[in-house]
């Protein structure tokens, strides 16, 4: 992001959603914006994915703009792709990455959907399940597929080029970032019970 931020996690009985939620404690200056990630495993053969995870907003979330939910996934030709997704609350659309140059010179993008999402629309303290669903072939080509907010669901249908030449080693990680909004700001998010389903 523009600004600067810097976060804390921690795990919480409560709220939780199945007995115990990650909590993320975001402080930014000038929309800054904070990245958590975990690495979960190391399998480049697996080509699609499910992202599965339930979020608990507090009144905080009106320091929020959006909510990032991405996955990278290194490949059998040592290049990452980077499954980037999205609720954007400046557009007010669900959105996904694409890289618009190529592995060797990337140029990171992100495209709007027609698909309308705002967190500051989600409502507070309760659990809103988030599901999106996408896929890849072996250049690295990601096909977003669909995502379902609350059970409703919204048609993506996109396929765009997401390779990045990183050089990093074998890996699947999972992103979780959280975009200030505003000149400076603080704010609270949970997760919970997420599940990547991959095959």
């Amino acid at each position: 992001g523009s600004g600067t931020a810097q976060g804390s996690m921690s795990l919480v009985g409560s709220p939780s959603y199945g007995g115990q939620a990650r909590q993320f404690v975001t402080q930014f200056m000038n929309a800054g914006d904070e990245r958590y990630s975990v690495v979960f495993g190391d399998d480049p053969a697996v080509t699609n994915f499910v992202w599965d995870g339930w979020i608990y907003l507090t009144r905080s979330v009106s320091k929020i703009a959006n909510l990032e939910m991405d996955m990278n996934q290194v490949m059998a030709n040592g290049q990452t792709v980077i499954y980037g997704f999205q609720c954007d609350g400046y557009s007010g659309t669900w959105d996904y990455s694409m890289n618009a140059g190529t592995p060797e010179s990337p140029d990171g993008r992100w495209v709007h959907t027609n698909s309308q999402c705002n967190v500051q629309n989600w409502g507070i303290n309760r659990w809103h399940h988030v599901q999106v669903a996408y896929s890849r072939d072996d250049a690295g080509n990601v096909t977003y597929q669909s995502v379902w907010l609350d059970g409703a669901q919204s048609q993506v249908n996109a396929t765009v080029s997401s390779a990045y030449a990183l050089g990093w080693g074998p890996v699947l990680l999972t992103n979780f970032q959280v975009d200030g909004k505003g000149s400076s700001g603080s704010s609270t998010v949970y997760l919970d019970d997420l599940t990547v389903y991959r095959w």
